[in-house]
C-alpha cells in the first residue's frame, strides 16, 4: 500500500459532509399507575422533557399539567428536529406540580423519570417505558407511553355548544379497539355557544391516513379541579369530514348516553357543525418508518497486517479498539435504534478460513453459515475478535461476492408490496477494491434494491480510486455503460475522523442514507406512511 497524503482536519473532512436529512416529528406522552404523592388529592402530573446537549441536560418543554389524575394522558405535542444519524439523548420527568403558579420542579414531587435516545422511539412508533426513581429503583408500577408521529400539517378550528365552560377531546379508535388522544381544545369560559381559535394536528395522527378511521369525540364541562363534567360524544371519520362543500356545513348531535336512556324526548346536548375544510398536498416520505436490516461485512485480507502484531489493523489492544472497531461501534449504534430485532448479519472476506482453508470472500464471521447473525453490535465485536485467531489473512480485496448477496437479500424485499425493509450494508476495508470492474456491476445492480452501501477506509491507503464508487460527483456506471438507478454508495476515509468523536464520523458515513431512502420509494412510487392528501378544516359548533 502506498504512503498516505496528509491526513485532513475533522473540520475540514466535515466541511464536505452533505447537508444533515432532518425530519419533524411530533411526540405525545401519556402515563398510568403515578405514585400517589398527594395527602388529600390525587397527584397533578406534568411531563417535563429535557435533551442533553454537550453532556449536559437542559430543559426543551413541558407539558400541561393534568389535575387529580393518575393515568394522565397529555395533550400537549412536543415538536422535535429529528437527524437519523445523530443519537439524541432525550430524558423525561414526572413531577406532581403544587400550585397554579410553580414554574420550577424544586419543591414539587418526583414521580419518575427515564432516558431513551429520539432513535428508539421513531424505530418503535409506540413505545412503553417504566418510570424509575433515584439510584434506578421503579416508581411502582408506573409507566409512561411514547407516541411519535412525522408531521404532515393540517389544521382544524372548532366551536362546541357546552353548559358552562366547554372544551372537546377528539380521539383515534386504533386498530386494537384503545384509544388515543389526538388533541384537547382550550377551555371557553361561561359560553353556550364558544368558537375555538385554529389548531393543527396532522393526518397520520388523526387517523393514521385511514380515511374510515373511527373517531370519537368527547365534549366537557371544565372543572379546575380535574373532576370535569361530561357532556356528550359523537362519533365520525375523516371521510365524513370531507362531505363538506362550498357554503355548506356537516352536523353531528352531541349525545350523553345517560340522558338518552333516561329522558324519552332527549334529543341531544348541543350540535357540532363543521363549518370549513381546507386540504393541502405533501409529497413528505417518512423514510424512518422503513425497517432497517443492518449488514457488515470485514476485510480480512493480508495487507492489513498480522493480527499478533501490534502494528496490524486487526491488531486487538487491549487498552484501545482498533480502527476497524472504532469505525464499527461508531456506526453500529446509531443503526441498532432501527433494526426491530437488534440482530446483526456479521462478515467476512479476503481470509482462508477453517476447516479447509480455502479463500473465502463471502464467510459469516461466527463460522455459522445457516444463521451469520449476531445479537446487537456487541455480538458483532465479539464474534469478530474470535474470529481473527481462527483464520488466516490472505486476498484479494473482492467486494462484489458479498454486495450481490445483500442484493439478493434485499431483492427478495423488493417483491413484495410497499416493502418496508431497507438494508444497510457497511464495508471495512483497508485499501482500494481488486475486483473493481466487478463491485461497478454490482453496485448498478443493487441500486435498484433497498440497499444503501457504507465503505469505510481503515488505514492509510491511497484511497482515490475508491471515489469512483461514491457518485457524488457523477453517476456510476457499470463497465458496459450502464448509469446506476441511484447513488446508494457513501465512501469515508477514516483517517479524516482519527480525532474526532465516534458521533461525527457516524453523522458523516450516515448523512446520505435518509436521501438514498426516499429515492428509493420516490422510485416505486410508495410513500411508507401515508396517502398525499393533508387535510385542514376548520370545526364549529353552534
Amino acid at each position: 500500500m502506498s504512503d498516505s497524503p496528509e491526513a485532513t482536519s475533522p473540520a475540514a473532512a466535515l466541511s464536505g459532509v452533505p447537508s444533515a436529512c432532518v425530519s419533524k416529528v411530533e411526540l405525545r406522552v401519556s402515563c398510568k399507575a403515578l405514585l400517589d404523592r398527594d395527602t388529600l388529592n390525587k397527584s397533578d402530573p406534568c411531563v417535563i422533557l429535557m435533551v442533553q446537549a454537550q453532556g449536559q441536560w437542559t430543559e426543551l418543554d413541558r407539558t400541561e399539567v393534568i389535575k387529580s389524575n393518575l393515568h394522565p394522558v397529555f395533550a400537549k405535542v412536543f415538536m422535535l428536529d429529528y437527524y437519523f444519524e445523530e443519537v439524541q439523548k432525550l430524558r423525561f420527568e414526572v413531577y406532581d406540580i403544587h400550585g397554579t403558579h410553580s414554574i420550577g420542579t424544586r419543591d414539587d414531587d418526583f414521580l419518575g423519570g427515564v432516558e431513551c435516545t429520539l432513535g428508539q422511539i421513531v424505530a418503535q412508533k409506540k413505545m412503553v417505558k417504566p418510570l424509575l426513581l433515584k439510584y434506578g429503583k421503579y416508581a411502582g408500577k408506573s409507566t409512561i407511553t411514547f407516541f411519535l408521529r412525522f408531521n404532515l400539517c393540517c389544521c382544524l378550528t372548532q366551536d362546541l355548544f357546552s353548559k358552562s365552560d366547554p372544551f372537546l377531546e377528539i380521539y383515534r379508535i386504533n386498530d386494537d379497539e384503545t384509544e388515543q388522544l389526538v388533541h384537547r381544545t382550550t377551555v371557553i369560559k361561561n359560553n353556550l355557544n364558544p368558537v375555538w381559535e385554529p389548531f393543527k394536528v396532522s393526518l397520520i395522527s388523526l387517523c393514521s391516513c385511514d380515511e374510515d378511521r373511527k373517531l370519537k369525540c368527547l365534549v366537557w364541562d371544565y372543572d379546575s379541579r380535574g373532576k370535569h363534567d361530561f357532556i356528550g360524544e359523537f362519533y365520525t371519520s375523516f371521510r365524513e369530514l370531507q362531505k363538506i362543500g362550498t357554503g355548506s356545513k356537516v352536523t353531528w348531535d352531541c349525545i350523553n348516553p345517560k340522558y338518552k336512556l333516561k329522558k324519552k324526548n332527549y334529543k341531544n346536548s348541543g350540535v357540532v357543525i363543521l363549518s370549513d375544510l381546507k386540504v393541502r398536498n405533501s409529497k413528505t416520505l417518512d423514510t424512518p418508518r422503513s425497517k432497517f436490516c443492518f449488514q457488515v461485512a470485514i476485510d480480512f485480507t493480508a495487507s492489513n497486517g498480522d493480527p499478533r502484531n501490534s502494528c496490524s489493523l486487526h491488531y486487538i489492544n487491549p487498552y484501545q479498539p482498533n480502527e476497524y472497531l472504532k469505525a464499527l461501534i461508531a456506526v453500529g449504534e446509531i443503526c441498532q435504534d432501527y433494526d426491530s430485532d437488534k440482530r446483526f448479519s456479521a462478515l467476512g472476506f479476503g481470509a482462508r478460513i477453517p476447516p479447509n482453508y480455502e479463500v473465502s470472500h463471502d464467510f459469516a464471521i461466527n463460522f455459522n453459515p445457516e444463521d451469520d447473525e449476531c445479537e446487537e453490535i456487541q455480538g458483532v465485536v465479539e464474534a469478530y475478535q474470535n474470529c481473527l485467531p481462527k483464520i488466516q489473512l490472505y486476498g484479494p480485496t473482492n467486494v462484489a461476492p458479498i454486495i450481490n448477496r445483500i442484493a439478493k437479500l434485499s431483492a427478495g424485499e423488493e417483491t413484495i408490496k410497499d416493502a418496508s425493509r431497507y438494508h444497510i450494508l457497511l464495508i471495512l476495508t483497508d485499501g482500494v477494491v481488486t475486483d473493481m470492474a466487478d463491485t461497478r456491476e454490482a453496485i448498478v445492480r443493487a441500486s435498484y434494491q433497498p440497499l444503501s452501501i457504507i465503505i469505510v477506509g481503515v488505514g492509510n491507503a491511497d484511497f482515490t480510486d475508491m471515489q469512483i464508487l461514491d457518485g457524488d460527483d457523477g453517476v456510476l456506471r457499470s463497465p458496459k455503460g450502464e448509469p446506476a438507478l441511484r447513488d446508494i454508495v457513501q465512501f469515508v476515509p477514516f483517517r479524516d475522523f482519527k480525532t474526532a468523536s465516534p458521533a461525527a464520523l457516524a453523522k458523516c458515513v450516515l448523512a446520505e442514507v435518509p436521501k438514498q431512502v426516499v429515492e428509493y420509494y420516490s422510485h416505486r412510487a410508495i410513500s411508507p406512511m401515508c396517502p398525499d392528501p393533508t387535510p385542514s378544516m376548520d370545526l364549529m359548533h353552534v
